[in-house]
């Protein structure tokens, strides 16, 4: 099977022969469903899935105007997984967290961190294919504006998350923001975001220079 890109997609088959998506769709469906057992805490767990549900909404929404290449709904779904299960233990209780704070010393159980930088790792390609086929960007733009797109989003979110720990009580709020007493927590999250953005357009950039190098050059 081959994937579809963000530069083959055009050519991708009907919903109903794209087999990976479904798998892709059954996969989250049963881990989420899994995961909504009796979470550590279900007012967190309601509030963190609110802007997760509405992610698949759009997704479905427009997916007959917009359906994204199979390495974008791949990218996606790993990064709905690593939200899922933050969302059930509340991103400062998930034991892989504590099993890195206690391996490597840390102070706090830095799974948010993972899940900022993943982020930007995964959401900067499928940011990239909108760029790309909707607004018809090329050249620098189409590397520059994904990871400012990842910046913009990453401080839309911090922003939301201030104003709805505002709103519900203190202790569900701490557990929301999940900053474990770091001050710059929201500033932290927004750095290793756009480090996975940057890591993920530099690897595409350098995918897609490999790529041209060995495609046959055009008769004149």
């Amino acid at each position: 099977m081959q994937l579809t890109t963000a530069i083959s997609v055009n050519n991708q088959k009907s919903f109903k022969d794209r087999t990976l998506l479904h798998g892709l769709i059954a996969w989250y469906a049963v881990f989420w469903i899994l995961l909504a057992i009796e979470p550590l805490d279900r007012h967190d767990w309601f509030l963190e899935n609110i802007l997760a549900i509405g992610l698949v909404i759009v997704l479905v929404a427009t997916y007959r105007w917009f359906p994204l290449s199979d390495v974008s709904y791949i990218f996606l779904t790993v990064f709905m997984t690593l939200h899922a299960i933050g969302a059930h233990y509340t991103y400062s209780n998930v034991p892989l967290g504590f099993w890195m704070q206690d391996w490597w010393g840390f102070e706090r159980n830095h799974f948010d961190r993972i899940a900022h930088f993943s982020f930007g790792l995964l959401l900067a390609y499928p940011l990239r294919e909108l760029f790309l086929r909707r607004v018809n960007v090329r050249g620098f733009w189409a590397y520059y504006l994904p990871i400012s797109g990842i910046l913009a989003l990453s401080g839309f979110f911090e922003i939301i998350e201030s104003w709805v720990a505002l709103l519900v009580s203190p202790e569900l709020g701490e557990a929301y923001l999940g900053t474990q007493g770091d001050e710059w927590d929201a500033q932290k999250d927004m750095t290793v975001a756009v480090i996975g953005a940057f890591f993920t357009i530099m690897l595409t950039y350098v995918l897609s220079k490999l790529a041209s190098q060995k495609s046959p050059p055009t008769s004149s």
